[in-house]
């Protein structure tokens, strides 16, 4: 049987083997622990431990109350000691992983579809359906064609002209989903002309909001006022808002002394999402509202792989984006994108507001935290890094004859809790294909939803909610300051493989994510954008 003390030295072992030692850490056979905090090293984790075969111990510098919310992400999903340190972090990981969920992928049809079977091994209730098909269009239209010819039982995303005539039909059920969501412009300062503030307040003044959620968007759709969503914890009513006004735009770009036309390519993916609907649509009404103040936009669409990757590594000057709640607190949407983690999307970042984020993501007290995050979204609206334009509305569909079906809130729908009355198989259709399997290095929801099928992380999210649950541990804890959270994992866990679940695959999978210069800190991108932000960077990151 698998244990800590044997595994853990063979990780040492490759690491010295690749002349990458730990300089000023202090590691043994079950700990890694960074040398100060807030000196040499910028992160919030202090450590991570295995306790014993069945605990794992995680040490922050500063309190973090949303720390059961941020391992139970699906970004930080637990995977094989054993594969990890076979394939160096990458390889196989990328593809098919070996994971404890529901399903095993059996096949990857690239371009077409995903096939998983049931996990023999899975440590809760068996799939209902032993077989899901993962099916992907990046068209609303052609996904409800779809539907109706029976070719899919359900699909992801349905499109806005399609909610009513979906409620309509008696063979077809509409599930809607929670409005967690924002579509924003995102402007790069570190490009001209969105280094100068005046003309990122005269963009915010000259996007109609309304005007695009009422001609694009679906029910239950609202305009933005700020990044927050108002249904997620850290959304202030009194904070700072910026209204359309057309002749204020044009007065503050004549005040940015910029010379005008201005020419400048607004990039995207053409992939649905509940943030976005109609994506090549919404861009165009933007390149029309634009030029109304002097900027010619030129309209580019990337490959969704290749569009996130490079927003991520800060090299579009503007792109039309979104996000979707992973769970339901101020950290997951400004943090994440506007924190000290955050990645380069917005270019260089705001330090006032780097310094409110810090400080409201270490308390514990509810009312003091919304009094820093007014001052957060008051800054965001004065700094202008991007437009929050709208929350959309959101649902999906499936035949009514499937029983146990659901739109996700903060994590995908389960596959395992459906069945198909119908056939031996239930085969779902959703907006774009996965870009790989490995999680931990990815920040895409379509790429989620299938890497949920396959993997746990420590903890969960209801289905359909945004309450925590057990998964991988049963039960956990926290000191008084909530610096030090204690998880007692599941007992007899088995990955797809057949091989033992225990403390030295939480320890290997974290201290993978979380040491720059560990062999196994390689993924797709090597990104690692969710760890960055949840935890503040990285042991032994570059200097740069």
């Amino acid at each position: 049987m698998k244990s800590v003390f044997r595994m853990v030295p063979l990780l040492a072992t490759a690491v010295v083997a690749l002349g990458l030692a730990f300089p000023a850490i202090a590691q043994d056979a079950t700990k890694l622990e960074a040398p100060d905090c807030g000196t040499t090293y910028k992160g919030n984790l202090k450590a991570i431990e295995a306790v014993d075969k069945y605990t794992f111990k995680i040490t922050l510098c500063n309190p973090d109350p949303a720390i059961p919310s941020k391992v139970a992400f699906s970004a930080m999903a637990i995977h094989s000691a054993d594969q990890l340190i076979a394939t160096n972090g990458g390889g196989d990981l990328l593809n098919n992983p070996i994971g404890t969920g529901p399903y095993v992928m059996s096949k990857w049809d690239k371009g077409n579809e995903m096939v998983f079977t049931a996990n023999p091994n899975y440590w809760g209730d068996a799939p209902i359906e032993k077989t899901a098909i993962l099916k992907w269009n990046s068209e609303a239209a052609a996904r409800w064609n779809e539907l109706q010819a029976g070719t899919v039982d359900g699909i992801a995303n349905v499109g806005p002209s399609d909610f009513a005539t979906i409620e309509a039909n008696p063979d077809y059920k509409l599930y809607p989903g929670l409005s967690t969501n924002t579509m924003y412009l995102g402007m790069n300062n570190t490009f001209a002309p969105f280094d100068n503030i005046k003309v990122r307040q005269a963009v915010a003044m000259a996007v109609d909001k309304q005007r695009i959620v009422d001609n694009f968007y679906p029910p239950g759709s609202v305009a933005a006022d700020q990044f927050m969503p108002p249904s997620i914890f850290g959304y202030t009513a009194d904070s700072t808002t910026v209204a359309f006004d057309l002749e204020k735009a044009k007065a503050l770009m004549a005040e940015s002394g910029v010379t005008l036309p201005i020419k400048v390519q607004l990039s995207y993916r053409d992939v649905v999402r509940g943030y976005l609907p109609q994506p090549g649509v919404v861009a165009t009404d933007i390149q029309a509202q634009l030029k109304e103040i002097g900027i010619d936009v030129e309209i580019n669409v990337m490959e969704s792989g290749a569009f996130l990757d490079a927003a991520s590594a800060g090299k579009l000057p503007l792109f039309l984006l979104g996000w979707g709640a992973d769970y339901p607190d101020a950290t997951n949407f400004l943090d994440y994108h506007f924190g000290s983690g955050a990645n380069s999307s917005f270019g260089d970042k705001d330090p006032k507001l780097t310094d409110l984020l810090t400080k409201a993501a270490q308390l514990s007290d509810p009312a003091e935290r919304l009094k820093i995050y007014t001052e957060a979204n008051n800054e965001i609206a004065d700094f202008t890094p991007m437009v929050p334009i709208a929350h959309g509305g959101n649902a999906g569909a499936w035949k009514a004859s499937i029983k146990g079906a659901y739109t996700g809130a903060f994590s995908a729908a389960q596959f395992r809790v459906m069945e198909n009355p119908d056939g031996d198989q239930l085969i779902f259709e959703q907006n774009a294909e996965p870009i790989s399997m490995f999680c931990n290095d990815e920040s895409d929801g379509e790429t989620f939803s299938a890497c949920e099928q396959v993997t746990d992380s420590l903890l969960g999210f209801e289905l359909g909610g945004g309450n925590v649950v057990p998964a991988l541990a049963t039960e956990w804890s926290a000191n008084d300051d909530l610096t030090e959270w204690t998880f007692k994992l599941r007992e007899g866990v088995k990955f797809s493989d057949g091989s033992d679940f225990d403390s030295a695959d939480v320890f290997t999978t974290y201290a993978a994510m979380w040491d720059a210069k560990s062999p196994m800190h390689v993924g797709r991108t090597g990104a690692w954008d969710y760890f960055s932000v949840f935890f503040g960077g990285f042991l032994n990151a570059p200097a740069s």
